[in-house]
């Protein structure tokens, strides 16, 4: 029988993180390296809601840059929004600069369709249009030339070389039925939101019993969970500076999220998260809302040493 793969957990790449004074940067993700967290992530949105957003990859390649001891987590990426064939050379060309550091995490999107729209991309065929590009970037990363005949993409004979060496992770973001057989055709994990732990161990089965329908042999292990938590001794002030950060980012009331996003302590949010690691968890991303950036790297620190302690 297989061993489980390692515990792993980072913490938000925020945006002190990646921009502005180059020596705030580097102690922000120093910290997290002497802290003993596995990776920094980050999301990736092309113009959401108000017009804001991150490209992920670039991202991911400012923090592998500044932080040599850190891997850097893509949660989640738009594929659909891109073509896969330079996103294949991107994806190559980072894991040159940084091997075995990078790990892609891909999902749909959705919160907001005129994201989608404005990149010339029909919102009801994001799910059929990620699904190609997976298939076409699975081929590709493969080093290998790539052919592909389907509603979105013709491809003959695409080459990206180098391949990534090590191979990238592909992990698939999403709670949908959709989301889930994605994870089972082509995903190395499954990357789980706004779910309880019962939830999520049933998932994992049903990933697991799917992947077995599509021959896979190798079911999806590199699984992980990203939550938002709020960190303060005091647990009203941590919930309500949480509140106020997701209620702005989704602008969705706080109420619909509060069973899934912990707060108070660092050792209260790692008590909320354990029954997860029994479920099957193995990744956590953490976006911890704290008084300043310092305290939420600690926290994510220190919920980590519990987790991986035990204790």
């Amino acid at each position: 029988m297989a061993s489980s793969p390692p515990l792993r957990v980072g913490t938000l790449a925020h945006t002190e993180m990646l921009t502005g004074d180059h020596a705030r940067r580097r102690a922000l993700l120093g910290r997290a390296e002497d802290g003993g967290l596995d990776h920094v992530f980050m999301a990736d949105h092309v113009s959401f809601h108000t017009g804001l957003g991150m490209d992920g990859l670039i991202q991911a390649a400012i923090a592998a840059s500044l932080a040599p001891r850190l891997s850097v987590y893509v949660g989640v990426y738009l594929l659909a929004l891109r073509h896969p064939t330079p996103v294949a050379r991107q994806l190559a060309s980072l894991a040159e600069s940084a091997p075995g550091r990078l790990i892609l995490g891909v999902g749909v999107g959705g919160e907001d369709r005129h994201e989608i729209e404005v990149c010339g991309v029909d919102p009801t065929s994001r799910g059929r249009r990620t699904d190609e590009s997976l298939a076409v970037l699975r081929g590709l990363l493969s080093g290998e030339p790539t052919t592909f005949h389907g509603e979105f993409f013709d491809i003959d004979q695409a080459l990206i070389v180098p391949a990534p060496d090590p191979a990238i992770p592909i992990v698939i973001g999403g709670r949908a039925e959709a989301a889930l057989k994605r994870a089972a055709r082509y995903g190395d994990g499954w990357l789980g939101i706004w779910s309880s732990a019962e939830r999520y161990s049933a998932t994992l089965e049903k990933i697991q019993a799917l992947a077995a329908e599509v021959g896979r042999t190798d079911p999806p292990a590199r699984n992980g969970i990203q939550l938002w938590i709020g960190i303060d001794a005091d647990r009203a002030r941590a919930r309500e500076r949480l509140a106020k950060a997701m209620t702005a980012m989704y602008r969705i009331p706080y109420a619909r999220f509060e069973k899934y996003s912990p707060y108070g302590t660092a050792a209260e949010v790692a008590d909320f998260l354990a029954p997860y690691v029994a479920a099957g968890c193995r990744e956590f991303n953490l976006m911890a809302v704290a008084e300043d950036t310092e305290t939420g790297i600690d926290a994510v620190a220190e919920i980590r040493r519990r987790l991986v302690d035990g204790s």
